[in-house]
């Protein structure tokens, strides 16, 4: 099971309006292939077996799609959790990911997330020499079984979206290993400290091309050799790699395949792959970008500028990255009829747009699509990660339901909810509404 095939698409779309997941009462709903989820672990974890004997522990980078159900999906099929919060622990301890499949990566963590790590014996990277000193500190009262890391910057260049671009020379992330002294200083602190054992580094996500994201995992290798060199032994012993395969937003296409990015690896690499180090991978985005579905109908359909122009239910609440960066972050958009089949008939260019009150909530603008008319369906593909997951609260808009599914050998398809829609009783509850009098005049203080 690879990207969600058209046909397969069309049967869940059809299902969901039969079934009455998506409604004019619930006009937006979001949809997870929990088979395409599991065929993707499977690929990942496949693609590494066939390129080493190395021990491999695949995190995945709960950022990608934070949800509970996800995780322990995951977690199933073997792998573990990258997390880079409090809050997103707490989603992989709930979901039961094992604390010895969870690393910690962040460039702030506090005191007391260090404490917490540290006390659970949770792997944890450091991002600096000041969180090392910190550790320093932490270790001397409080043993631990957290195997602990350093993340480099090998400060190799931006791909095609900066913002994602996390080894340029002036990345927040790391150390920057070509600035002066630096590489030095990071031998000096893993002399200095035997327990620290592994490096890090991870290069960017979308837009960072292959080989540039090869690149940076063997600048990570050297500096491991380098290391275990000068320290007489093997202190480096396990290499993160961090994640990043990009996603192609443009087709149903599953590419870069994760086995293809191995074997670049191992040709770039040939020593990381030679049973010496245990490696860590951080794939998010190419795990669940492709097994999501946002499905919406259109409300009202007008012509502005001699434009047409469909309104529809989904937009920048929850595809906060399009509707602001449209040129970095295009996405499909599929049309249905009000029945869930294929709209046919001959493409109008015309602009699909999302409920929120401003001019730029824009799914597509000036997109080819068979004319869309109220009432309709509009599928927007590949929006499993970085996405619905999301939630951005402009105008108060409702987290919309999300659900998985499966599809049997029959046709017939089978949804679950992973979470519920948003009640306006709880957006009232995180807006304040218990708190409604604390800015009043007058009022007295309370907890």
């Amino acid at each position: 099971m690879g990207p969600m095939a058209p046909h397969r698409r069309d049967l869940v779309v059809r299902a969901s309006v039969d079934q009455g997941l998506l409604s004019a009462a619930e006009p937006v709903v979001a949809l997870l292939d929990t088979a395409g989820i599991s065929a993707s672990a499977a690929a990942l974890t496949s693609a590494f077996a066939a390129v080493t004997d190395a021990r491999v522990l695949h995190a995945f980078a709960v950022k990608a799609a934070p949800l509970v159900p996800v995780l322990r999906l995951l977690d199933e099929a073997g792998l573990g959790a990258e997390v880079a919060s409090p809050g997103e622990l707490a989603l992989a301890r709930a979901a039961g990911v094992r604390l010895d499949r969870t690393v910690l990566d962040s460039p702030a963590k506090t005191p007391a997330e260090l404490r917490q790590a540290l006390a659970l014996g949770i792997a944890v990277n450091a991002d600096g020499f000041q969180e090392l000193a910190r550790l320093d500190a932490l270790l001397a009262s409080a043993p631990t079984a957290s195997t602990l890391g350093l993340r480099v910057n090998p400060q190799l260049g931006a791909g095609s979206i900066d913002a994602l671009s996390t080894a340029t020379a002036t990345s927040k992330f790391g150390v920057a290993l070509r600035d002066e002294g630096a590489r030095e200083a990071v031998v000096r602190a893993f002399l200095k400290r035997p327990r620290l054992t592994r490096l890090h580094v991870h290069t960017g996500s979308q837009g960072i091309p292959l080989a540039l994201m090869a690149e940076g995992v063997g600048e990570a290798y050297a500096l491991a050799e380098e290391i275990n060199v000068k320290a007489g032994r093997q202190q480096v012993d396990t290499v993160d790699i961090g994640g990043g395969l990009p996603v192609d937003f443009s087709s149903d296409e599953e590419a870069p395949a994760y086995a293809e990015y191995a074997r670049l690896l191992v040709d770039t690499v040939p020593g990381l792959f030679d049973g010496r180090y245990r490696l860590i991978t951080e794939f998010g985005r190419s795990l669940l970008a492709k097994h999501g579905l946002v499905l919406t109908r259109v409300e009202y359909t007008k012509t502005s500028g001699g434009r047409p122009i469909a309104v529809t239910h989904a937009g920048v609440q929850l595809a906060t990255r399009t509707v602001y960066a449209p040129g970095s972050w295009p996405l499909r958009i599929l049309a249905y009829d009000a029945e869930g089949r294929p709209r046919a008939g001959e493409e109008v260019v015309q602009d699909v747009a999302g409920p929120a009150c401003f001019a730029g909530d824009l799914l597509a603008a000036g997109r080819a699509l068979p004319l869309l008319h109220p009432g309709d369906v509009v599928a927007v593909p590949d929006t499993g990660a970085y996405s619905f997951a999301h939630h951005y609260a402009y105008n108060s808009l409702p987290r919309p339901g999300i659900h998985g599914f499966t599809v049997d050998g029959d046709g017939a398809v089978t949804f679950t909810t992973v979470r519920k829609r948003q009640t306006l009783d709880e957006i009232v509850a995180e807006a304040g509404g218990a708190q409604a009098d604390a800015l009043v005049r007058g009022s007295s203080p309370s907890g």
